[in-house]
């Protein structure tokens, strides 16, 4: 989800319907329970599998699912600590199927997002609107990822049900680093155990989790000695000069404005690929000088902040205030007439504005629509769901948003420099079957998509061309909570897998 900041939000806990109980499968000695006698791992209990079908497209889909913990020890043959997991393997299928490893992002967020809400086997559905917090109800996922690779979905340490046995060695996690290291531990283990060595690997990750799957890669490859086959990214954040960067840079502003050029067209109904095309190319030469060099006077300042006004849906005083940088006012102020309060992960989305007295004085990320809204409802039917359905019966809290985490992360050399640019250039040139898919939601003001073309757009032409791809969708952040953005991305992620065979 979020790269690096989490509102705060009152989890709610929404349960499943009728969730009916599958007989669990422990597995075979109880000394296997990672967390046996070991602090707060004491609650983590065995290793649970359990035998699925669902139906798909395709035909019926018989599982094997795996909800367990790998554990993690340190330089003294110690256990530090106990890694979460839910593994998907499809029954029947060819040798060496791809295997694909999957986590959300924050950093500090549990995979329950992608887990429920894109690529697993049960799917969790908001409603006729796709909004309903209230109307959750967890389904059969007839596009999951499943039809087409085994999927291991994990919990970084902090998050979900993955802990450290001393609370103060959690620090040594929470690092672009230590988080890497640790997350390329786990996959190494989990390949040795099962016996996945054959198999092509692949990593998926969204948000944070697109920048941790470039340092994991490099991680596996240069300490584990295990080659990925490619990398699966959704509204990640490549390079915090651009994410983060400062808000007064005229190419920062200009890589931003065709994400709310495309909300404004969306929201008025003319939403076309020729318009965006248009709104693309006005942001990065008029737009952009304009804003590089002195502020413009006159009839000429009044031209460009009206284009900039009628482009954006904001009220040309307020473009004219903010000297073009639009996106700085634009959550805000957006829908502001209307008593509305726009998520920044979905700008096209807006609820009634709860606190409409404080508008002068509410900063953007301290209520947001989506996540306060409705989707901390993962975290409330993913422990339903690992406890009825996976046999995974636990006492401990699952994590789903856990802001001591992204609070006490360290960016080592800084959020702002913090980029995967580097890695990914590595991975390319080095590897010549290596193949990056990246998506994107045209109405995410999180990591717009536009940052990702500037960067890919100004990588070398690695040889041979045609491994990296860059999708877009109708949709926000999590541009899978639009069900014709998650069928899309599903069929497009699936050829991807197909053109690596």
């Amino acid at each position: 989800m979020k790269f690096l900041s989490i509102p705060r939000i009152a989890l709610a806990i929404v349960l499943a319907s009728a969730i009916g109980a599958p007989n669990a499968q422990e597995q075979p000695s109880p000394g296997e329970r990672s967390g046996l006698g070991k602090g707060v791992l004491r609650l983590l209990p065995a290793d649970s599998v359990t035998e699925h079908s669902i139906e798909t497209p395709r035909g019926k889909l018989a599982y094997t699912a795996t909800a367990g913990t790998l554990a993690l020890y340190n330089q003294s043959g110690d256990q530090s600590a106990s890694v979460f997991y839910t593994a998907y393997a499809a029954k029947k299928s060819r040798p060496n199927r791809p295997l694909t490893f999957v986590f959300n992002g924050g950093p500090g967020i549990a995979s329950a997002f992608l887990h429920l809400g894109l690529v697993g086997p049960r799917i969790l559905d908001f409603g006729r609107d796709g909004h309903d917090a209230t109307r959750a109800d967890l389904r059969d996922n007839p596009d999951t990822w499943l039809a087409f690779t085994d999927l291991v979905v994990i919990d970084p340490i902090g998050t979900g049900w993955s802990r450290t046995i001393k609370p103060d060695d959690a620090k040594h996690f929470w690092s672009v680093r230590g988080d890497a290291d640790a997350m390329a531990k786990v996959i190494a283990l989990y390949i040795a155990k099962n016996d996945r060595a054959g198999s092509p690997k692949y990593l998926f990750g969204e948000s944070y989790g697109g920048f941790r799957a470039a340092k994991v890669a490099r991680a596996l490859q240069i300490d584990q000695g295990i080659v990925i086959s490619g990398i699966i990214m959704l509204s990640p954040a490549l390079a915090g000069w651009l994410t983060h960067g400062d808000d007064q840079s005229a190419l920062r502003a200009a890589l931003q404005l065709p994400t709310l050029a495309a909300t404004e067209f969306e929201h008025k109904h003319l939403f076309t690929l020729d318009a965006l095309a248009a709104a693309e190319k006005f942001a990065m030469s008029d737009y952009l000088v304009m804003l590089a060099g002195l502020p413009p006077k006159g009839e000429a300042a009044k031209a460009f902040y009206e284009r900039v006004a009628k482009m954006t849906g904001l009220p040309v005083d307020v473009v004219t205030q903010v000297r073009g940088f639009a996106a700085n006012a634009y959550a805000k102020i957006l829908r502001s007439v209307e008593n509305k309060v726009v998520s920044p992960y979905d700008a096209t989305f807006a609820v009634d504005d709860p606190y409409p007295e404080r508008r002068s004085s509410r900063a953007p990320d301290q209520i947001d629509p989506i996540l306060d809204g409705f989707s901390s409802a993962y975290g409330g039917v993913m422990a339903s769901y690992a406890r009825n359905q996976l046999g995974f019966k636990t006492e401990m809290t699952y994590a789903l948003l856990a802001s001591d985490v992204t609070n006490h992360w360290d960016w080592q050399s800084g959020r702002v420099q913090a980029s995967v640019e580097d890695d990914l250039r590595v991975l390319l040139a080095y590897g010549a079957s290596f193949r990056l898919l990246i998506a994107h939601g045209y109405f995410d003001m999180i990591t717009p998509y536009a940052m990702t073309r500037y960067v890919l757009d100004h990588m070398p032409a690695f040889e041979p061309p045609g491994r990296v791809q860059l999708k877009l969708y109708r949709g926000g952040h999590m541009l899978y909570l639009d069900p014709q953005s998650r069928k899309a991305f599903s069929a497009d992620a699936s050829a991807f897998y197909r053109d690596g065979e």
